[in-house]
């Protein structure tokens, strides 16, 4: 009888100890790829995306036009005249400044549109939303961002949840 008890009473124990053992799971997420995926189809990504493009095909215009100059510039050269080669020579100068300033207000411009988009509040008070949501569906204690790369030195990819947090975001 004491066997039937003791064995019992092993076995109470046992299970007890075995329940209250909490396994801790983490997950991580690519929040770059999220941010991507989100943002693909955005107004605000199609209009940097649309300004981007229209300041580079200027950039092309520009520099077509001092190709053009300095073409010019040296069949005047090769004709020995030198009026011509010194009036070439000041509005290369002048066309060239004006496309270095031209690039570098313009890329000013769209780093500012870039950041704007990058530190989009709703996007992230979502992206957070759905983190919790998943996480606590799935059981994970913790969720890392893979862009935290020094953070984490080692994952098994069973542990990555960008598609599940992509999927919930309706992407």
């Amino acid at each position: 009888m004491k066997k039937i008890v003791f064995g019992f009473v092993f076995a109470f124990f046992a299970a007890f100890g075995l329940s209250a053992q909490q396994i801790t799971r983490f997950g991580v997420v690519d929040t770059a790829r999220v941010y991507q995926a989100y943002f693909r189809n955005s107004a605000p990504v199609r209009n940097y995306e649309s300004k981007k493009a229209e300041f580079q095909t200027e950039i092309n215009k520009r520099t077509e036009e001092i190709q053009n100059l300095k073409n010019q510039k040296v069949d005047f050269q090769k004709n020995n005249n030198s009026a011509a080669v010194s009036r070439l020579d000041a509005e290369i100068t002048r066309k060239t400044d004006t496309l270095t300033e031209y690039t570098n207000a313009k890329n000013v411009e769209l780093e500012s549109l870039k950041k704007n988009l990058q530190n989009s509040d709703s996007f992230y008070k979502k992206l957070y939303g759905v983190l919790e949501r998943v996480a606590e569906n799935e059981g994970y204690s913790m969720i890392l961002s893979l862009q935290q790369a020094n953070a984490v030195l080692w994952y098994s990819p069973s542990v990555d949840i960008t598609e599940k947090v992509i999927a919930e975001l309706g992407i």
